[in-house]
């Protein structure tokens, strides 16, 4: 029987995760109880959090996802492209900055269509990746930790050049 080896970008999408997860699995480590700082209220009216809602500031990657993805989204509904100059083009048009961008290629070493494409684009230390292409379920984009060298995806990409 001969077994299914994933694909290239199969591969860099789960050496992208890797760190989500780790960072995911730490989130989960339960925090010791303090004790309480002041004695509980008599009474049973409800009081106002002390602890502030997180909201992620207007220049974070996690800020802008929702305009990431609606961006990727729209791409692929109109045309199922496996095209990077398609994705990178609509989030220049969007707002995103073209210098903090990368893009894999979107044809195989045989000149074949990709299977899937990913293109990140770099937020502070976080990068927006999105994946696209046949062999992925959905568009797929999440908010990423940068790399040490400044980058946001693993292997060889393409020059951003047009």
């Amino acid at each position: 029987m001969r077994r299914h080896q994933p694909s290239r970008g199969s591969r860099l999408l789960l050496i992208a995760l890797a760190p989500l997860v780790a960072v995911s699995l730490a989130a989960c480590t339960p925090e010791p109880n303090p004790a309480p700082s002041e004695p509980a209220p008599s009474s049973s009216a409800p009081r106002p959090s002390s602890t502030p809602t997180a909201t992620p500031a207007a220049d974070t990657a996690a800020a802008r996802l929702p305009e990431f993805t609606r961006v990727m989204d729209a791409v692929w509904k109109d045309s199922a492209s496996v095209k990077g100059r398609d994705y990178i083009d609509a989030l220049v048009a969007a707002g995103f900055e073209k210098d903090a961008m990368q893009v894999t290629k979107d044809k195989t070493s045989v000149d074949d269509p990709a299977d899937s494409i990913q293109f990140s684009v770099r937020i502070g230390t976080e990068c927006l990746v999105g994946q696209v292409g046949p062999s992925v379920p959905a568009p797929t984009a999440l908010v990423m930790p940068g790399l040490a060298e400044g980058e946001c995806l693993v292997g060889q990409t393409r020059p951003i050049n047009w």
